[in-house]
């Protein structure tokens, strides 16, 4: 009987040698039982451990609780397999079965390519590219898909999840209320208390796996005031704010309330050390309630030009306010012997780096870049980066437009912070969307790894749909993949995802995904190509040649559909359904941008509606893959040309 000995107790450590057994079994079906036995002497079978374990050197990563080092050494069923700690046990078992022949290409079980096949002599010594590898939860979600999102985690090579919100309800009041898709779905209800179980199911799933554990975000900033942050953005009347907390309240526009009605849109008085303090204690509470998290962001409003004028806040900048506020949250943390990390984030109003204020302890704190309102049609210039930064102006700023833009500012950061950082990234929210074809995103994605290493942000978390995987997960793959180990080229990765995703199809269905990104050219659906701007955005009537040839291309994709219904894998099986559904996708996105294209803004809002009304009635058949709620959300923006500044 083949042995898999495990040399530690630790939770993940066991989880990893059933995870390899998992997959050894279904490598090898009639190859028999695999025993898994607690017998650190035993030389016979496969040894998972900690490198120390073995006697193998663990010295060379900054952050041994960060950092991983992947490793094995095996000749067939004998070996070791180990990591620098639990976690990279885990990486390097999932790594191990990649190098013989397994692939994880979606979240489920659906997702997986996992052949048969004998065990194959493995060897490798890996330090991941990038320290923060992973992504935070938006758009509309269910508890399964979120389930199956952190179990696909470090089956890619990732390690990071963000739970974003104290209790993330806005997320799954979309999903189970089927926001946008009410005539096709009975909308389902959702409590808050359901909510809060669910996210400590996560969090579970998050610790069992030894992923890391970034929570919260915004909230912070109203939370302490006796506001529910689970309300998010959701309109709130003036009435229901406690008179008692009012006066914490940022003062803008001559008065003190929630900025728009929107809690989480709304930044309280920071000059004002009663409400800075009540911050502090409430993060450093929930910090020794949660010690799970390994690191706490806290973030201002998720708005901008909405600082508080009063003439106290006016002394200093957000991002000087925001400093003072990151050493009285650390002073309170220390006091209570707390070792939780926190993040602060240059977004909106704080892109601007502080003017006088500094950080005094720097080993607690990540520094989180988010340019949300960057250009995603671009990376940066050949020169790198030669934009220069505009002063701060109290609430009349206006957002940077490029990513070269918002690494001028993030230069000026670090000038003044000098320790550690990553980046907030937005490829799959609403850019998801402009890029039918998934190969424009994958491109941009791969590219924007790059610069980003380039200036030493050593990371990234993806702000963006946990349902990514339509038409395929290609663009994802990337991501977690490049991040791993920066030396894999793009042309190396897209024939890895598209061999196992579809199979002898995989040339056939490249041209037609390079057909469609060639129809829908991202820099005309991203807004950026207007014949005259001051009509539309999107007025370039020489778009509609190319729109108008969607219609063909989509019945090749039907046609390959059917060929490869006759798969043997699933993978490829699904694969297949996924591009019966995208042709008509592809069909109904067409009609809209031509109409947006042509200038007809009734045309194109009643097409919007038709897509909304007609790709609904298959949200159910893909919705592991494919999230309706923020493919509407997106084509509003565009419908209705309503971007709010983001």
């Amino acid at each position: 009987m083949r042995r898999i000995n495990v040399y530690s107790l630790h939770p993940t450590v066991v989880f990893a040698a059933e995870e390899l057994k998992k997959y050894l079994r279904m490598m090898m079906p009639e190859g028999g039982e695999i025993e898994i036995c607690m017998s650190p002497d035993e030389e016979k079978g496969l040894s998972i451990g900690l490198l120390s374990d073995f006697g193998l050197e663990d010295s060379d990563v900054a952050d041994t609780v960060l950092d991983e080092i992947l490793y094995a050494e095996t000749q067939g069923f004998s070996g070791i397999v180990a990591g620098n700690n639990p976690r990279a046990v885990l990486l390097s078992v999932y790594e191990l079965l990649r190098h013989n022949g397994c692939r994880w290409l979606m979240p489920g079980r659906d997702g997986e390519f996992i052949p048969q096949r004998p065990l194959g002599d493995v060897s490798f010594r890996h330090k991941p590219s990038r320290r923060y590898r992973g992504w935070c939860n938006e758009g509309a979600t269910s508890q399964e898909v979120l389930l199956d999102m952190i179990d696909f985690t470090p089956k890619v090579g990732m390690n990071l999840c963000m739970l974003q919100f104290r209790v993330p309800a806005v997320f799954y009041e979309r999903y189970y209320g089927h926001r946008h898709n009410e005539e096709n779905r009975l909308p389902e209800y959702v409590s808050r208390e359901q909510v809060l179980q669910w996210t400590r199911e996560c969090e579970t799933e998050i610790s069992k796996r030894s992923l890391q554990l970034h929570s919260i975000g915004h909230g912070f900033t109203i939370d302490p005031f006796g506001i529910d942050s689970a309300n998010t953005w959701s309109h709130i009347e003036d009435s229901e704010i406690p008179e008692e907390t009012r006066e914490c309240l940022a003062l803008v526009k001559g008065k003190r309330g929630l900025f728009g009605g929107i809690p989480a849109n709304t930044n309280f008085c920071m000059s004002n050390p009663t409400a800075r303090k009540r911050v502090a204690d409430y993060v450093a509470d929930y910090a020794q309630m949660h010690q799970n998290a390994d690191a706490l962001h806290v973030w201002l409003a998720d708005d901008y030009n909405n600082h508080c004028e009063c003439d106290a806040c006016r002394k200093k900048t957000p991002s000087d306010w925001y400093m003072v506020l990151m050493n009285e949250i650390d002073a309170v943390l220390c006091a209570k012997k707390l070792p939780t990390r926190i993040v602060f984030i240059a977004y909106v109003n704080t892109c601007w780096a502080p003017i006088a204020e500094r950080i005094r302890n720097s080993d607690r704190f990540v520094l989180l870049l988010a340019p949300i309102t960057r250009s995603y049609t671009h990376t940066l210039p050949k020169e790198g980066v030669t934009a220069s930064t505009t002063p701060y102006v109290e609430n009349g700023i206006s957002m940077p437009k490029t990513l070269e833009e918002y690494l001028a500012y993030f230069e000026d950061w670090k000038k003044t912070w000098s320790g550690a950082n990553l980046c907030y990234e937005y490829h799959f929210w609403r850019h998801r969307i402009y890029d039918p074809s998934g190969l424009a995103l994958a491109k941009r994605i791969y590219e924007d790894i790059g610069a980003y290493t380039d200036v030493s942000v050593d990371g990234l978390i993806q702000c963006g749909s946990q349902r990514s995987f339509f038409p395929n997960g290609f663009a994802y793959y990337v991501h977690a993949r490049r991040l791993f180990d920066d030396t894999l080229s793009f042309e190396a990765l897209q024939k890895e995802y598209f061999d196992c995703a579809y199979g002898t199809h995989a040339g056939d269905a490249l041209s037609y995904f390079t057909e469609i990104e060639r129809c829908f050219d991202v820099v005309f659906t991203e807004g950026e190509k207007s014949e005259d701007p001051s009509r539309s955005r999107y007025y370039c009537p020489a778009e509609t040649e190319r729109l108008q040839t969607v219609s063909r291309i989509a019945e090749t994709g039907r046609e390959l559909a059917e060929q490869m219904q006759r798969a043997e894998t699933r993978i490829t099986a699904v694969s297949a359904r996924l591009l019966r559904y995208h042709a008509e996708y592809a069909v109904l996105l067409a009609d809209f941008f031509a109409w947006k294209a042509k200038g007809c803004t009734e045309e194109a809002q009643a097409a919007c509606e038709r897509f909304r009304l007609e790709f609904g009635k298959y949200e159910e058949r893909i919705e592991a893959y494919y999230d309706h709620f923020l493919a509407i959300d997106a084509l509003h923006q565009i419908a209705y040309e309503n971007d709010h500044g983001f």
